[in-house]
């Protein structure tokens, strides 16, 4: 499709790229009106809330692709979704877009978008559009769980077991080969780049919902996202060798490469979930991940004594949790 050049305007950019994303959704009213109907499924379900934003420089550069930042909106936005054990229904999105954007940039953006969207199961309800001096994007999404269940960030026994999905530690290798901090050859190089820049949300979470005490999505990193599950209200004894590494990674951190274990343990935007578990679920557990097709680790456990401790000598004292004001 081609487009006109400096063409940009509201009607333009709603019936061009955004009205293919409600699929034709009858509470949309095909964005036509200010607001919209978001038709629940019946009384046996309630409605998760969770909203995101990105901003550019913050958590995406200027020149990254249309895709990818389309690819990180949705992420974040599904990752807490399916942390709180539901499924994702619709959401609503505003755009503030700085002169640079044009028709073809959001062409790419939005057919990212609906890519996604048949990928998860959701469709767009909304939003809004504005002139800004960066790019700065936000999504508010809406999901659905059974009304019996609730699923905590915080909620525990001691000795509970600590699950983690994924791997961690890929996003932060894709980052700093961008920054030129390490150097690899061709197709590893791409390999962490496109973790970095197209993250997934681990999709285990209203599957796992009844089984778990606490669940939340390593957004953060691990050591700040565990800290905030435990609230300052309890501790956690973490095995080292059950920390999810791939075998890709491995390599970087037993090389002469500028980064090590400490370095990636706190490192965000791998978006797997913690998870925290009465033991009696361990076969059960393994099993929703094995028939998933999720590699899932049991990293440990929650203690009495405050704080996270290793089963050997590995001091994260010096570690800064993610703060976005820091």
């Amino acid at each position: 499709m081609k487009f006109q050049k400096n063409k940009l305007n509201e009607k333009n950019i709603i019936n061009n790229f955004l009205k293919k994303l409600n699929f034709n959704k009858k509470g949309t009213f095909n964005f036509e009106n200010d607001a919209a109907y978001l038709n629940l499924i019946n009384n046996k379900y309630k409605i998760a809330i969770t909203t995101d934003t990105i901003i550019e420089n913050v958590d995406f550069f200027k020149n990254d692709d249309p895709k990818s930042i389309a690819q990180k909106i949705m992420t974040v936005n599904l990752s807490d979704i399916y942390a709180m054990g539901a499924n994702p229904k619709s959401y609503v999105m505003n755009l503030c877009l700085p002169s640079y954007i044009d028709n073809d940039w959001l062409n790419i953006f939005s057919n990212q978008l609906k890519k996604l969207q048949l990928q998860y199961g959701y469709y767009l309800l909304g939003g809004d559009l504005s002139k800004s001096n960066q790019l700065i994007i936000s999504a508010t999404f809406f999901g659905y769980i059974k009304k019996n269940l609730d699923v905590f960030q915080n909620k525990y026994e001691f000795n509970d077991d600590i699950w983690i999905s994924g791997n961690i530690g890929e996003s932060k290798i894709g980052l700093e080969v961008l920054r030129k901090k390490i150097l690899l050859d061709k197709n590893t190089k791409k390999y962490f780049i496109n973790k970095y820049l197209f993250p997934t949300p681990c999709k285990l979470g209203p599957k796992l919902a009844k089984y778990c005490s606490s669940m939340k999505d390593i957004s953060d990193g691990l050591i700040g996202d565990l800290n905030k599950i435990l609230n300052n209200k309890a501790g956690a004894i973490i095995n080292i060798k059950n920390i999810p590494v791939s075998i890709k990674a491995n390599k970087i951190i037993n090389s002469k490469n500028n980064i090590n274990l400490e370095n990636i343990i706190n490192a965000g935007d791998d978006y797997g979930l913690i998870i925290v578990s009465n033991p009696r679920y361990r076969k059960k557990i393994k099993n929703i991940a094995l028939d998933s097709k999720t590699k899932i680790s049991c990293i440990g456990k929650i203690i009495r004594k405050k704080g996270i401790h290793f089963d050997s000598q590995f001091n994260i004292d010096n570690f800064k949790e993610f703060d976005h004001f820091s």
